[in-house]
């Protein structure tokens, strides 16, 4: 079964003072495109996590983002007591009767007041991380997995008109051919000219071998059978789809220059609307 490209996966840990939430999201692409946000404390593992991203879901544009929620008294940012106390002290042989209030209200506000200390990670703390990274991603490709099934579904409707749409261009063949005959046939009576009737038929087969669509229906119908064999696989395949979409274009486009019948060209131009709507989605197909 095939997947799309187009995702989305979130999952969520509460800890005892902090919330950790991966969100996952993905859009089509040509590669493997992987955008990570995560706090600068996990900046070390980043390596480990592309790595994970790129094996689970091989292609698309990747965003991925690691939250943290402090939900308990724990902070990163701790007031700098020494300097501080040097600020307060130095204002004070400037303002010796100022308020003790408001020398502590200015004091803070100085350069290095305040301290951010970077905690280590801790190993057992990871480890439930990547529980959370592993649901997220879990359903991220469970979504990947019904939009490829949406895909599916409309893929081989699709290859069911055009094949349908295939028959109905072959059906005007014979009709074709007679309007052929008749109207050279009919060009030669004006003229008043004597005809040799073996050299008119080895002329006219010439002539029909040239707008014969013979060959590119059985291409066209092997491509078709092809496209749906590789829709089937188990393999990621988009590009696979892709290549076969530009064989189909090659044989629809080629019976359309040799159609020269109204309702046959009707035909091919359908096809090459269901052909085109095809391509635009096999660009989300994994």
């Amino acid at each position: 079964m095939i997947q799309s490209m187009t995702g989305f996966g979130k999952a969520s840990l509460p800890l005892p003072t902090k919330k950790i939430t991966v969100e996952i999201k993905s859009l089509n692409s040509k590669g493997l495109d992987v955008n990570t946000r995560m706090p600068s404390m996990y900046r070390e593992m980043e390596l480990g996590v592309r790595n994970l991203l790129s094996q689970r879901l091989e292609r698309g544009k990747i965003d991925f983002s690691l939250f943290i929620e402090i939900t308990g008294e724990e902070t990163a940012s701790k007031i700098n007591a020494p300097i501080v106390k040097g600020y307060i002290a130095q204002m004070r042989e400037i303002l010796p009767e100022a308020d003790a209030t408001e020398l502590m209200k200015m004091a803070v506000r100085m350069p290095d007041a305040l301290k951010t200390e970077r905690d280590d990670i801790d190993a057992s703390e990871w480890t439930q991380i990547q529980t959370v990274i592993d649901e997220a991603l879990s359903a991220m490709i469970h979504f990947r997995c019904d939009e490829g099934l949406a895909l599916e579904k409309e893929f081989t409707q699709r290859i069911a008109n055009i094949r349908t749409l295939m028959q109905e261009a072959v059906s005007y063949d014979a009709e074709r051919i007679e309007t052929v005959k008749t109207r050279l046939r009919t060009a030669l009576e004006e003229l008043e000219a004597n005809v040799d009737e073996n050299r008119f038929e080895q002329e006219l087969i010439y002539y029909l071998e040239k707008y014969d669509i013979t060959e590119e229906r059985v291409r066209l119908d092997n491509h078709l059978n092809y496209f749906l064999e590789t829709l089937a696989g188990k393999e990621a395949n988009g590009r696979k789809l892709g290549f076969i979409t530009q064989e189909m274009g090659r044989e629809i486009n080629t019976m359309g220059s040799k159609s020269n019948h109204a309702e046959m060209q009707k035909c091919v131009v359908l096809m090459k609307d269901e052909l085109e709507k095809i391509k635009e989605q096999v660009l989300n197909v994994l």
